[in-house]
């Protein structure tokens, strides 16, 4: 697709030393970000740019496979171009490009999950969710562009089959074809919204619904029939993990030392959650003071959303008080139930991130009520659990990092991907949290313990399994035995781990880093190392992976300033 420029870019300020190259660079990643989003509307929409909110794209593997032979051709570009000819700036954002898209290559290019399920109702879904749960436009506006993506539904989820090129995942299918069922509900919501719109906007959403519907169910029963040659070999293999974890770049860590990481902090962490339990009742076993924790929550889902908004706001008004942290004024946070198509694969919480390039961004934070109407999920949003969890996703979590990572002018650290910053920070503030005196009773560090051993057990589980050491049976008996979660909500986990190589270690081996990075900072500094800043220094570079982001610490490099 060839892109009209009709859309202001941002672009890093000129450096002091500025290289002949600089401009070079900088052309090279805008022209990269002009053809993603082009060739990806929903990426678009992601990230706040609305010139494609009606469309779904090119779903054919023909355009991933073009994506793809693009990306290796601007990889090449980037690489060629002379260091000795960069500002200090310029080749820190070079080195971050080459590791940003060597990692994407990977992961398209060698790893083809795209090619073993079948992901055609993720791109729909998030298409229209994103639309509809953010309020970049008013509501009219947006159902004008929704009804365009449910019109292109049938065509894209066509396409979409023709990247069916090996045999698919047996699991992953399975999982497909419950979104066949859950994603109605979403358009039922969406037209529901279209009351307000006048006759002709209403009868064209109607259409399009009922067209869309339609074609969703045709799309699983194309699915069921890709089951009797399916596979359940999902697993990566030692040898793809451990490269994937070496382009992962975690601050020299290989992933034999990863797991051990995370034995050793299994063992902490349920050692602390012993102490915690013994604090709550000395007389009571661990699974007993779990039940009662897990028993004193909201008497509903609706009044679980007010307890965690009440904790979101408790932990912003701690932030600010003892000026940990900087905040935005203008920053702004919705919580909502999670979608029913999206229940499958974030079994808790999870956090939709503000658009970069919307005027007035806000995040959306979703709670999912229950996993194939489990009667006892309500249990997982205890109390205590909702004042961790708000810590994590919000403040000074996923939500306060991910609205200052937005406000980049760098394009390359807008699209990098680093979850061991992003959700490293989320677990590294919930320790942080209660270091600097925030809901420090033993019941909230009973929960702080229980989802660090939970953290610790993916892991474990994320390298076992990828080496094939476990089966998704075995990997859900050690997730039920470790934390006592639900055992649907384990189940859930555990898919979701198969599908995701690398990332679910992430949190913890973040977490692992960032204190690493923050010792190390205290003994370099001294006496002049201030939390505050060692804080706002690492939101303000944005989601870099923590190996990048302790090189811009010690003055390789600087944060790029706002610009263009």
């Amino acid at each position: 697709m060839t892109l009209q420029p009709t859309f202001e870019l941002p672009r890093p300020a000129p450096a002091p030393d500025e290289g002949a190259l600089d401009h070079v660079l900088y052309d090279l990643v805008e022209r990269r970000f002009r053809r993603l989003v082009a060739d990806r509307p929903t990426l678009a929409t992601f990230v706040g740019i609305h010139d494609f909110d009606h469309e779904l794209g090119d779903g054919t593997c023909d355009a991933i496979e073009q994506g793809l032979a693009d990306d290796r051709a601007h990889l090449t570009a980037v690489e060629a171009l002379d260091p000795a000819h960069l500002s200090a700036q310029a080749r820190f954002e070079r080195d971050l490009e080459i590791h940003n898209v060597r990692l994407a290559n990977f992961d398209r290019g060698e790893i083809r999950r795209w090619a073993r399920r079948s992901q055609g109702l993720d791109t729909v879904g998030d298409g229209l969710f994103l639309l509809f749960a953010r309020d970049h436009a008013p509501m009219p506006d947006r159902l004008e562009s929704i009804a365009a993506r449910l019109e292109a539904t049938p065509r894209y989820l066509e396409q979409s089959r023709s990247q069916s090129v090996g045999p698919q995942v047996l699991r992953w299918q399975l999982q497909e074809i419950e979104a066949v069922d859950q994603l109605p509900a979403l358009i039922d919501e969406i037209v529901a919204a279209g009351a307000e719109l006048g006759p002709a906007g209403r009868h064209r959403l109607d259409a399009a619904a009922a067209t869309a519907k339609a074609a969703i169910e045709g799309h699983g029963a194309w699915i069921a029939t890709t089951l009797g040659d399916a596979t359940d070999e999902w697993p990566l293999g030692r040898e793809r993990h451990d490269e994937m974890v070496e382009l992962r770049a975690f601050d020299g860590l290989d992933a034999d030392a990863i797991l051990e990481i995370g034995w050793q902090r299994l063992a902490d962490e349920h050692a602390a959650r012993d102490a915690a339990a013994r604090e709550i009742d000395p007389d009571a076993d661990v699974e007993t003071v779990i039940h009662r924790v897990k028993s004193d929550g909201p008497a509903d889902f609706p009044a679980a959303l007010d307890a965690y908004r009440v904790a979101m706001v408790r932990a912003r008004e701690h932030l600010i008080v003892n000026d940990l942290v900087t905040v935005p004024d203008d920053e702004r946070i919705e919580v909502i139930p999670t979608p029913d198509y999206l229940s499958k694969v974030l079994p808790f919480a999870a956090y939709f991130q503000p658009a970069a390039f919307d005027a007035d961004a806000k995040g959306i934070y979703v709670v999912t009520p229950a996993v194939d109407g489990d009667p006892d999920a309500l249990r997982e949003h205890n109390f205590a659990s909702i004042s961790n969890t708000s810590i994590h996703e919000a403040y000074p979590g996923h939500h306060l990092q991910l609205d200052r990572a937005r406000r980049q002018s760098s394009l390359t650290r807008l699209l990098g991907v680093a979850p061991e910053f992003i959700e490293g920070w989320g677990m590294y503030s919930e320790l942080m949290m209660r270091e600097e005196g925030f809901d420090t009773g033993p019941r909230s560090r009973l929960a702080l313990h229980t989802d660090a051993i939970w953290r610790s057990c993916r892991v474990i589980l994320d390298v076992r399994m990828h080496r094939g050491e476990l089966t998704v049976d075995e990997a859900t008996d050690f997730l039920v035995e470790q934390t006592h979660f639900q055992r649907s909500v384990a189940k859930a986990e555990v898919d979701w781990y198969t599908n995701r190589p690398t990332y679910p270690l992430s949190y913890l081996l973040g977490r692992e880093l960032l204190l690493r990075l923050r010792a190390d900072e205290r003994r370099r500094l001294g006496d002049a190392f201030d939390l505050k800043t060692f804080h706002d220094s690492l939101l303000d570079a944005g989601s870099l992976p923590i190996s990048f982001q302790r090189r811009l610490l010690q003055g390789e490099g600087r944060p790029v300033a706002a610009g263009g």
